[in-house]
């Protein structure tokens, strides 16, 4: 079992959430390698937020639409990277015979956010 957990402490009352959804690959319209290509593959996908956070925010992503090939198994593997103040990126992973058409996902980051009122000291 994978117990990668960690509590995010937010110092501030100031907490913003940013929130998006995006099609991570379509590739059936142009024979793409998820669709057509075997064996282990990835697509990454770069998000970058409304805004910037004061320090790398909590990301969770989901898939919320797949259209995955009927004949094959259906394995997938999403998660995160280079989780930053300004974006991440997503990653998709497949392997072995699995054909996958499209693959939309749904991401939220929570984390501290900088106040109007907040001084810039150099």
């Amino acid at each position: 079992m994978d117990d990668s957990r960690a509590m995010q402490r937010l110092r501030t009352n100031l907490v913003g959430v940013d929130q998006g959804s995006v099609v991570l690959f379509s590739d059936f319209e142009d024979g793409g390698e998820m669709w057509t290509g075997r064996g282990a593959r990835e697509a990454l996908t770069t998000i970058l937020y409304n805004g910037v956070f004061l320090n790398p925010p909590t990301v969770s992503v989901n898939i919320s639409m797949w259209d995955m090939d009927q004949e094959t198994n259906m394995r997938a593997d999403v998660s995160t990277a280079q989780i930053t103040r300004e974006g991440f990126q997503i990653i998709f992973k497949t392997w072995g015979d699995t054909r996958i058409a499209r693959v939309r996902a749904t991401w939220t980051a929570i984390g501290e956010v900088k106040s109007e009122e907040d001084w810039d000291v150099d």
